[in-house]
């Protein structure tokens, strides 16, 4: 099976990012990676090209170009971006997004997914309370703070966890700094009580960005640890 994985430009796709996918026709289930506050880092790709050899289209979007930020290296400049825009723009530049990864790369509806880091985890709950049809959510350590609902951030995880309709597979680290194990708690008992499956998986000496290389906390055997974990995820949920 050969796998096209390439970057894709405003100029060009009508979207910035990078995108994978098994080369041939037909349908196929689909992936939105929803990145981190460092934007598409090597990573993404990697990870990307891995799941498209698992028979997935996938696209990751870059926030960045979307809000029209050129360039693929924004490492740092993540505070910014969420300062400049509310959550609301954010999910209409994912269901753009979405909108891309389903028509233009001819993903199956009906079988979707999303896989969401620190930022974009924390953005993928409302995405996912607003599209029931997503099949499954990846969260990897979403960065879901303790802090009052306002008109920048007008909808909190702690609520809106309750109300989804997908399955879910989170970890957590009890190191993060964002989303303390404090926090965990409660937005643990959030997603239990949606009556979906939940799948919750809690290291105690994990830090906040334990995936990515680019993260001042990677930990690179958390990091393969967990990577059978998703894939049998999305495999048996999507």
């Amino acid at each position: 099976m050969r796998i096209v994985a390439r970057r894709v430009t405003p100029e060009d796709d009508g979207i910035g990012g990078f995108m994978a996918y098994p080369e041939g026709d037909g349908r196929r289930p689909g992936i939105l990676m929803a990145h981190h506050a460092h934007g598409v880092t090597a990573d993404y790709k990697i990870d990307a090209y891995r799941l498209a050899q698992l028979g997935f289209n996938v696209l990751v979007p870059s926030f960045f170009n979307m809000f029209g930020i050129p360039g693929t290296n924004h490492i740092g400049a993540g505070a910014d971006l969420q300062a400049k825009h509310s959550d609301g723009a954010f999910l209409d530049k994912m269901g753009e997004a979405w909108r891309w990864l389903t028509e233009r790369m001819n993903s199956d509806p009906a079988r979707t997914a999303a896989i969401g880091h620190c930022m974009g985890g924390r953005l993928l709950v409302p995405f996912a309370a607003d599209n029931p049809a997503l099949r499954a959510i990846v969260l990897y350590y979403p960065s879901v703070r303790d802090e009052p609902e306002t008109p920048h951030r007008p909808r909190h995880a702690f609520k809106l966890a309750r109300t989804l309709r997908c399955a879910s597979l989170v970890f957590c680290g009890g190191k993060d700094y964002i989303a303390t194990p404090a926090i965990q708690g409660p937005l643990w008992q959030s997603f239990m009580a949606s009556g979906q499956l939940v799948e919750w998986h809690a290291f105690s000496d994990a830090n906040h960005g334990f995936r990515h290389p680019d993260n001042e906390g990677f930990q690179p055997h958390y990091a393969d640890l967990v990577w059978p974990l998703v894939t049998d995820f999305l495999q048996r949920t999507v």
